[in-house]
């Protein structure tokens, strides 16, 4: 059917602010292109072979391969670390290499540091004596690296340069495209105690036995990062830019005090020969043991161990192949449990190792979440590839090395914990042993872009977190849901509405933020929670992270490739999003403006008059005309409800009449309320505008716009409803999804603001 019919029927309303801005001379210049849905060309670096414009790796991708063989003893007395060790690298890239750069991050807490000094210091009116001692009476720590020798192959020195945690290594020969070079290093260096100076990598003393708890990590030298990005990845390590590294294959010996349990990255190649028969035979129920842990070392033996003491040695060998770092720990304190998880075809074992101060928390819940965390990660990502995961009992700790990472969580010394420490302990076991994929695996460059192992981790975690609850009820009950730190997006509110002088985009440096968690982990964490279950849609989210974690595991992505990915997997236009949420301060807030309400008739109101007579248009020069006209007093809107739109305008009846059947007829809706409801945005993210309307009857309905309708104007936007029913209600995001830092505005009516008088006169009555 022609729906024009004999003449031209137009639902018309022109507000006064369209009016004036059609009849605005353009008396301003022209500008570039400010919209905030434009791509991100300007932005991203140009596709090529190396990296392609779909976000995976182009056909000419590379990167270079580290091998080590080390020796390395511990001096428990003197708390000491020595090593030698030998470095087979293969240049896979397409250049030729005059020299190497090795990372010596130890040598951030050497007495030459400039680290210490990079920030401004002002005077604390109040410290604890503690603190005070550390600060101004204790001599420094006398740390980093001291380098005995550096040698070719042929055992001849090799020259090198050492910048402050950077040693470059000048080689003889160019090493060419395809080629490889081997060299060696020895050296040692003084342990941290990590309590006291937060270090990573250190020990812990427990004054009530004399003995030590080490993690250690950053404990040898270590290759630099060369790819197809920026060369060689030679920032400098000043303590928050973590770390970027190369994949390849370790062969390591530990030789460590006789009566110590250690375990590392990498399969035990000696087991027999450390383990006694006991340990072997538990070994073997533990492989096979899926629904709890077996205890390889027990309470007892462990506070045994504490009072030996021995004098002798005990070397731990160890093989890892495709693992980008190296770390272990080890101590006669250890308390040792492991349980099997299945993988696929593969059983990965879930292990702890912890203190009889970690009890009873950690023989409750460490290893348990070892073995959740392994399986909720590979559900979003990919199988976990390695045969062990690893977790260390470590003092306000939160560290992760491929295999193994340091947790904190101590019980208070009676063996109770609040309900703070519990959730505490398992977020962070969750956090750390999820980074065995995010940047363990995912390689990511942490030292430039801390985001992109810290805020994907920090998203996968919040699931594993809401995923444990599920799972475990009994461990947080009486809550509905596990009490998440980060990822609701209401938990980044604060943040976002901080002060712009402290913020910076997600896309800055980690040495360049103010706030590095809420940048680097909470931030990001929330925008990819919000993109998967507003934005995008689960489906289609999962579906392309997946993607993006198959085609870069066990590689080195960069945030476009990540940014590309997600794109290409989904169909979706994400630059806008990436653009606000990663690239910007923006902040989210949309409010509800203002709500007119509109009636059906044949003759023009004030406003459309106005318009006419400003272009000498009279009403007999117009078609057969409905109009939206805003309730004004022209007309009493409690007449126009008895009666049907066609009731209501003479012209509409006419063409429904004439170019509708009796069965359309009977079918058309009845409106009988129309309501333009304009919505503003201060803030200057573009989100999803999300809103509930609330009708006379109570009933609501639910409508989410996409982001595109800012598209074409960024500050204010309308939509149109025409209902049977009165509108009596309309609320802005009512779920709190998009991390809406002003809900004062999300209402209409507006919702009464209470003083902080009446609040407090609320939280009086209820404690009364």
């Amino acid at each position: 059917m022609n729906i024009l019919g004999k003449g031209l029927v137009t639902l018309l309303f022109l507000s006064a602010s369209l009016v004036a801005a059609q009849e605005r001379q353009n008396s301003e210049g022209g500008h570039y292109n400010q919209s905030k849905f434009k791509q991100l060309y300007e932005e991203f670096a140009t596709p090529n072979t190396y990296r392609s414009a779909s976000g995976a790796p182009g056909p000419d991708y590379y990167q270079q391969q580290a091998d080590y063989q080390m020796d390395i003893e511990l001096d428990d007395k003197n708390a000491k670390i020595y090593g030698e060790e030998t470095i087979t690298y293969t240049n896979n890239s397409p250049d030729a290499l005059e020299y190497l750069w090795v990372q010596l991050d130890q040598n951030v807490r050497a007495k030459t540091s400039k680290s210490p000094l990079r920030d401004g210091k002002e005077i604390a009116l109040a410290e604890t004596p503690n603190e005070f001692a550390n600060k101004y009476l204790k001599a420094p720590f006398d740390g980093g690296f001291n380098i005995d020798y550096v040698k070719d192959a042929n055992g001849k020195p090799l020259p090198y340069t050492i910048n402050m945690t950077m040693m470059r290594i000048d080689l003889p020969e160019i090493l060419g495209s395809g080629e490889q070079v081997s060299f060696s290093i020895k050296w040692d260096f003084n342990v941290p105690d990590h309590t006291v100076d937060r270090a990573r990598s250190g020990y812990e003393y427990f004054p009530e036995d004399g003995n030590r708890a080490y993690v250690i990590a950053q404990f040898f030298p270590r290759m630099a990062v060369y790819n197809d990005v920026e060369g060689w990845q030679n920032h400098q390590f000043w303590g928050s830019g973590e770390f970027a590294l190369p994949f390849g294959n370790y062969e390591v010996n530990i030789t460590v005090p006789a009566d110590h349990v250690l375990d590392a990255t990498g399969k035990l190649q000696n087991r027999e020969e450390v383990f006694s028969k006991e340990m072997m035979t538990r070994y073997e129920e533990a492989k096979t043991s899926y629904d709890s842990p077996v205890l390889i070392v027990t309470p007892e033996e462990a506070e045994k161990a504490e009072k030996s003491f021995s004098n002798k040695k005990k070397t731990w060998q160890f093989r890892a192949e495709n693992v980008r770092d190296y770390a272990f720990a080890t101590s006669r304190k250890w308390i040792w449990d492991m349980q099997a998880v299945k993988m696929g075809d593969c059983d990965v074992m879930a292990v702890s190792l912890y203190p009889k101060e970690g009890n009873p928390l950690w023989e409750e819940y460490s290893t348990k979440t070892v073995a959740h965390t392994l399986n909720s990660y590979s559900d979003h990502t990919f199988e976990y590839p390695y045969h062990k995961a690893i977790s260390v009992h470590a003092k306000n700790q939160g560290m992760e090395y491929p295999m193994i990472c340091w947790n904190y969580g101590r019980p208070a010394e009676d063996g109770s914990y609040s309900d703070r420490v519990k959730f505490g302990m398992i977020s962070v076991i969750i956090h750390e042993i999820g980074h065995n994929f995010f940047p363990m695996i995912v390689n990511s460059d942490e030292r430039q872009w801390g985001w992109m192992d810290e805020g994907l981790n920090t998203f996968l975690q919040y699931m594993a977190e809401q995923e444990f609850g599920e799972k475990y009820p009994e461990a947080i009950a009486p809550k509905d849901k596990y009490p998440s730190r980060r990822g609701d997006p209401s938990k980044i509110v604060p943040y976002m509405a901080g002060d712009q002088l402290t913020l910076s985009p997600i896309m800055s440096n980690p040495e360049n933020v103010h706030q590095l968690g809420p940048n680097a982990y909470g931030k990001p964490a929330t925008a990819l929670n919000i993109l998967r279950e507003t934005v995008m849609g689960r489906e289609l989210f999962d579906y392309a992270f997946k993607i993006y974690s198959h085609r870069w595991k066990f590689k080195h992505p960069t945030p476009e490739d990540f940014f590309r990915t997600m794109e290409d997997a989904s169909a979706f236009d994400l630059d806008w999003y990436w653009r606000g949420w990663f690239y910007t301060t923006d902040y989210v807030d949309i409010g509800v403006k203002r709500v007119d309400k509109f009636y059906v008739s044949d003759v023009p109101d004030k406003r459309m008059q106005e318009y006419m007579a400003a272009r000498n248009i009279s009403e007999a020069d117009m078609p057969a005309m409905v109009y939206l006209a805003v309730e004004d007093g022209q007309r009493s809107h409690a007449e126009l409800e008895r009666k049907a739109p066609a009731e209501s305008s003479q012209s509409l009846k006419e063409f429904m009449m004439d170019n509708m059947t009796i069965e359309e007829r009977a079918k058309v809706r009845n409106p009988k309320y129309f309501y333009q409801i304009t919505y503003d945005k201060p803030g200057g993210l573009p989100m999803p505008l999300i809103v509930e309307y609330t009708y006379a009857d109570g009933t609501t309905e639910n409508m989410t716009y996409p982001a595109e309708i800012w598209r074409k104007n960024d500050n204010e936007v309308s939509t149109v409803v025409a209902s049977e029913k009165e509108l009596t209600g309309v609320e802005v995001d009512p779920k709190a999804e998009t991390a809406d830092i002003d809900t004062t505005n999300n209402t209409w009516p507006k919702n009464a603001q209470k003083s902080d008088f009446d609040r407090m006169k609320e939280e009086s009555i209820k404690g009364q």
